[in-house]
C-alpha cells in the first residue's frame, strides 16, 4: 500500500508560527513548525497549520510561504487568554478544526502533526473522524517539567499530565527531540517503544553560520570590539534561569573587579510564563546585584538580527532547569560560539560536553561562575571549543529533520492503512 502524502494538516493551539520567538509562548517549537512545514512545501507536501487567533486584526488564514497556510481559529477571548485557560478553549478550537476540515472533499488531509499536549488533545478527536493517522511531538512534558521545577515556578497541573497520557496512547507515531526524550515517553508514560521515533530539530545553517568579520557585527550591535560578551537567548521565565547567570555575573565580578570594564552580559528575550507576571524581575535583580552596569536588555528580534547577536558574543549561556532539545545552543554552535549550558535533558544532546561546549551540572551560580571565569581565562580553549561548535551543529540542518520526518509520515501512513479502522467519534462528542 503506498504511503504517499500531498497534504498535511499541523495543529499548534497555543503559539502561532507567525510568532516572533523570544516572547510570551512563542519559542523553538515556532521555529520548529516554520521551518518544517517550508522544507515540506518546497518538496510538493502542502501544509495547513491550525492555531487560535489570538487578535480580531489577523484574517482567517494566511499564507505562511508558498504551499504553507496559516489558519486563524477563533476559540474564546482574542487576548490575555493564559495558557492555563486554553483547555477550556479545546472543544470549541476542535469543533472549528473539523469544520474546516469537512468544506473539502474526504481525504483532504493524508496525515495530523500536532505540536504540545493541548494541539494532541484536538488532533485525537481530528484524527479519528477523518481516518488518518496521528503523529505528536510533545516538545515539554509535564511529568519531567515537574521533577525539575526552577525555584517560584509552578508545577504543570494534573489536567495536562493526563491530557499527555491521553494523547500517548492515542498517536500512530510520537517524535521525540533526543533518545532521552524517548526514554521519558516510554519510561514515564508508557508508551510503545515501536511508535517512537528520535528526530532532532534542526538549525538553519545558512543563517546561522560564522561572521565573515567579527568586528563588523559587534559595530552593527553598538558592543566594544574589545569587549568579553555572555550572552543569554530566550523567554524570561524561571524555566530558562536567566537568574543564574546574573547571579554567576556578580560572583565573577565580586571576585575580579578589573572584568567590569570589559565585560558585557547581553539577554534577549521577552516575559513569558509565570515571568510575564513580574515583567521587570530580572532587570531589578539586576540592579539588586550591583550589575545593571554591565547588563544590556534587548527585545526579541528576527533570525538574521539574531545570528548577529550569536556571532557577537564569545560565549552563550543556557542555564535551563529543562529543555525538550534547546535550539538556542545550536544556533549559537552554528555561528561559532561556544555555549556553556546545564547537563539537562536534550542540552546533553545540543551541545558537545568539551569540545563543542561545557556542561554543567546543577544551577549553582558559582558553578557558572568557575566555568565562564575559566574560559574566560583560556582564549586557546575558548578557539578550539568554536572550532568544535561549528563542525557539531552541522549535524543539525534542518533538511535532515525532514528526512527523518518523511519516514515517520510514512511509515504512520502505511501502518494506519495496514490496522483496523477505529470507532468513528459521534457528532455530538466534539460539537
Amino acid at each position: 500500500m503506498s504511503g504517499r502524502i500531498s497534504r498535511i494538516a499541523t495543529i499548534s493551539v497555543h503559539t502561532s508560527p507567525l510568532d516572533q520567538p523570544g516572547t510570551g509562548d512563542a519559542g523553538g517549537m515556532n521555529v520548529y513548525i516554520v521551518e518544517v512545514a517550508k522544507r515540506l512545501a518546497a518538496r510538493g507536501i502542502e501544509v495547513d497549520v491550525f492555531t487560535r487567533a489570538t487578535s480580531r486584526a489577523l484574517p482567517p488564514v494566511a499564507e505562511l510561504a508558498p504551499g504553507v497556510l496559516v489558519r486563524n481559529v477563533v476559540a474564546g477571548p482574542f487576548e490575555e487568554l493564559d495558557k492555563g485557560e486554553l483547555p477550556r478553549q479545546l472543544c470549541g478550537f476542535t469543533s472549528a478544526v473539523l469544520r474546516a476540515e469537512a468544506s473539502h472533499e474526504p481525504g483532504h488531509y493524508d496525515l495530523l502533526h500536532t505540536h504540545y499536549w493541548l494541539s494532541g488533545q484536538a488532533g485525537w478527536a481530528a484524527k479519528a473522524r477523518w481516518g488518518v493517522p496521528l503523529v505528536h511531538s510533545m516538545h515539554t512534558m509535564a511529568k519531567v517539567k515537574n521533577a525539575a521545577l526552577a525555584e517560584g515556578d509552578k508545577p504543570e497541573p494534573a489536567e495536562r499530565v493526563l491530557g499527555e497520557e491521553q494523547v500517548v496512547e492515542s498517536a500512530d507515531r510520537l517524535v521525540a527531540n533526543t533518545a532521552e526524550e524517548a526514554r521519558d515517553l516510554i519510561g514515564l508514560y508508557g508508551a510503545d517503544p515501536s511508535r517512537v521515533a528520535t528526530v532532532s530539530p534542526g538549525v538553519d545553517l545558512g543563517v546561522f553560520r560564522p561572521a565573515a568579520e567579527p568586528g563588523a557585527v559587534r559595530a552593527r550591535l553598538g558592543l566594544p570590539p574589545d569587549a568579553t560578551v555572555l550572552l543569554f537567548v530566550g523567554r524570561i521565565q524561571p524555566l530558562k534561569a536567566p537568574d543564574v547567570l546574573l547571579r554567576a555575573v556578580a560572583r565573577m565580578l565580586a571576585d575580579d573587579p578589573a572584568l567590569r570594564s570589559r565585560l558585557v552580559v547581553a539577554v534577549v528575550g521577552g516575559p513569558s510564563g509565570s515571568g510575564r507576571c513580574r515583567p521587570r524581575e530580572l532587570q531589578n535583580l539586576a540592579a539588586h546585584l550591583g550589575i545593571d552596569d554591565v547588563v544590556r536588555f534587548e527585545p526579541p528580534c528576527p533570525q538574521a538580527e539574531l545570528a548577529d547577536w550569536y556571532r557577537a558574543a564569545d560565549i552563550t549561556v543556557v542555564p535551563s532547569h529543562n529543555e525538550s532539545f534547546g535550539l538556542v545552543a545550536v544556533e549559537s554552535q552554528a555561528c561559532g560560539t561556544p555555549v556553556v549550558a546545564a547537563s539537562v535533558g536534550g542540552l546533553r544532546t545540543a551541545v558537545r560536553d568539551g569540545d563543542s561546549g561545557v556542561l554543567v551540572r546543577g544551577h549553582d551560580p558559582a558553578a557558572y561562575a568557575a566555568v565562564l571565569r575559566g574560559l574566560h581565562d583560556d582564549p586557546a580553549r575558548r578557539v578550539r571549543l568554536a572550532r568544535g561548535a561549528v563542525r557539531h551543529a552541522r549535524d543539525f540542518g534542518w533538511d535532515a529533520t525532514v528526512d527523518r520526518l518523511l519516514q515517520v509520515y510514512t511509515g504512520a501512513v502505511v501502518g494506519r492503512v495496514a490496522a483496523p479502522s477505529p470507532t468513528p467519534i459521534p457528532a455530538e462528542a466534539t460539537a
